[in-house]
């Protein structure tokens, strides 16, 4: 397949850019090189194992349980930010 120079402009006209005449001559260049490249890559000798895997999948994640009672570092969490305010953490106003 090959790129013509009037399927660079109309790519260009479709990304809403302008390319001097330069450009367009570069980009009709560069563009052949790319499909060309794909066309080789098409025709390589690929052999994939589907069943091959690197090891048993497993959940990583752990079950979903409460690790602590609620509020149990509330406190702690509180006492060590810079200032508080009715049980939240106060910061500065962004906006």
């Amino acid at each position: 397949m090959t790129i013509s120079r009037e399927d660079v402009e109309k790519l260009a006209q479709l990304a809403r850019i302008d390319l001097s005449e330069a450009e367009k001559e570069s980009l009709t260049k560069e563009m052949e090189n790319i499909i060309a490249f794909v066309d080789e890559l098409k025709t390589a000798n690929v052999n994939l194992d589907d069943h091959a895997t690197v090891g048993v999948p497993h959940n990583v994640m752990r079950e979903d349980t409460n690790p602590h009672e609620t509020g149990m570092y509330t406190e702690a969490l509180l006492n060590s930010a810079p200032a508080q305010e009715d049980g939240y953490v106060k910061v500065k106003n962004i906006l």
